[in-house]
């Protein structure tokens, strides 16, 4: 088949601008996710909107408008458990499990699984309508454009918490904030990849990224490049073979973090020059250059 075949179609069109919009949502917040050791907290929220999903097709409700309440409730509860000193693990544990459970029964009580139910597990981004496409686009431009006015301040949550609690940030409320950004992003991304893989979308370009041992906005922009790389090229595989188009873009998503991990392997000297455990820290200085690029100017 012809590369990029599918956008020949109208449904192509609607999957790569949807998908476009998933990529750059979940990789913008995939770097802070992963520095912050908060990778699970994504597969929580992606539950509890499994049972917000249960929740629309019991009350008639479109079924991704009562996602976004109950993620929303999500990230207020894993909160509410820091509270009562409840580990943030076992928070999105308990979460986790609620969500499901909730999901489960609700889907119990209509007495049959509604037939779009497994577009809502697996993912059917070849079958979004238009209303899909504005849903992730409004939620999206939400996500990043927060994001973008508190970028510093959760920069400097992300490098070092104590740090920005003292010097006067509301760290709680910025917190509470991130985890409701991640559970509206997990909602653009269910109709992409399905609940049951959208951490992977969110997480893995992420984690392929850092392999790379860039600075912290090179990072990103890594992260949002092997995204839409994983987006374009696993639509392409799913067209072109009939295979699941969130399986697909998931394997690829794993294929580019092989690829920078093994990259990393083969050039050791990178790592010996900057270490892992320096480089969250040497990367978000204004003025931060590379050994390299030290060599290269002649600085000492």
């Amino acid at each position: 088949r012809m590369v990029l075949e599918f956008l020949m179609f109208k449904f192509g069109v609607r999957a790569l601008i949807g998908g476009l919009i998933v990529a750059v949502t979940c990789a913008s917040l995939g770097v802070f996710i992963v520095l912050r050791r908060l990778s699970l907290i994504s597969d929580g929220l992606g539950h509890v909107a499994f049972g917000g999903i249960a929740l629309g097709f019991w009350t008639g409700i479109y079924p991704l408008y009562t996602a976004v309440a109950s993620v929303i409730a999500g990230a207020l509860g894993i909160h509410a458990l820091g509270k009562l000193r409840v580990a943030s693990d076992a928070a999105i544990a308990i979460l986790f499990s609620g969500g499901l459970a909730i999901g489960i029964v609700l889907i119990s009580l209509a007495q049959s699984a509604p037939a779009d139910l497994l577009s809502y597990l697996f993912g059917t981004i070849l079958g979004i309508n238009d209303n899909d496409v504005y849903l992730a686009a409004g939620l999206g431009m939400i996500v990043l454009v927060v994001l973008g006015l508190l970028w510093k301040e959760w920069i400097a949550i992300t490098l070092d918490t104590d740090f920005a609690r003292v010097a006067g940030m509301p760290v709680t409320a910025l917190e509470i904030l991130f985890t409701v950004l991640v559970g509206l992003t997990v909602v653009v991304a269910t109709r992409l990849v399905g609940v049951l893989l959208v951490s992977s979308l969110m997480i893995i370009p992420a984690i392929a990224a850092i392999q790379l041992r860039l600075p912290f906005r090179r990072t990103v922009i890594a992260a949002l490049a092997i995204a839409i790389a994983s987006v374009v090229i696993g639509l392409q595989f799913s067209f072109s073979y009939n295979i699941a188009s969130g399986g697909a873009i998931v394997l690829v998503t794993i294929a580019f973090f092989i690829l920078t991990a093994s990259f990393a392997r083969l050039w050791p000297k990178m790592k010996r020059d900057l270490p892992v455990d320096t480089w969250k820290h040497q990367c978000s200085e204004p003025g931060y250059t590379t050994p390299e690029e030290q060599k290269g100017s002649g600085k000492s």
